[in-house]
């Protein structure tokens, strides 16, 4: 979520934000409505199963408490009016915020392109890094 919420801040600073979503922040911008069991091993498939689904499916930290800790986190931020993860990703999304799909870890888990938000994009870790040095700042969080 820091990372949404600063990427929502420099977009209306006018700053250029790149993402960069590895292994399990794939989940983040998996679409539900995209998702495809063809053409996949059975490994694959298996995996697509039980992975998140989407920002809704993904836990909260290693403080998730069987699930306990979203919830509460969830109530408080609703007491404070705060946007949730899907508000931030889809605000994200509408600033204009660029979204790349680490090559490997898609390879690896066996996903596809077709299977992401329409606008996401795929980058090798050299692309990324390459993008980076050339930025002004770069977070990794």
């Amino acid at each position: 979520m820091a990372a949404l919420i600063l990427a929502n801040s420099a977009r209306e600073m006018n700053i250029t934000v790149n993402i960069f979503f590895a292994f399990w922040g794939l989940s983040l911008i998996r679409d539900p409505a995209r998702m495809s069991m063809d053409d996949k091993s059975a490994f694959e498939k298996m995996f697509g199963l039980v992975a998140p689904k989407g920002p809704e499916d993904l836990p909260l930290s290693k403080m998730n408490f069987a699930g306990l800790g979203k919830v509460m986190l969830k109530e408080m931020m609703e007491d404070h009016d705060t946007p949730d993860l899907t508000a931030f990703l889809k605000g994200a999304q509408k600033k204009g915020v660029n979204f790349y799909a680490c090559k490997l870890s898609v390879e690896v888990m066996g996903y596809k392109l077709e299977e992401f938000l329409p606008d996401v994009k795929e980058q090798t870790a050299n692309e990324y890094l390459a993008d980076a040095l050339e930025a002004d700042i770069q977070l990794f969080i």
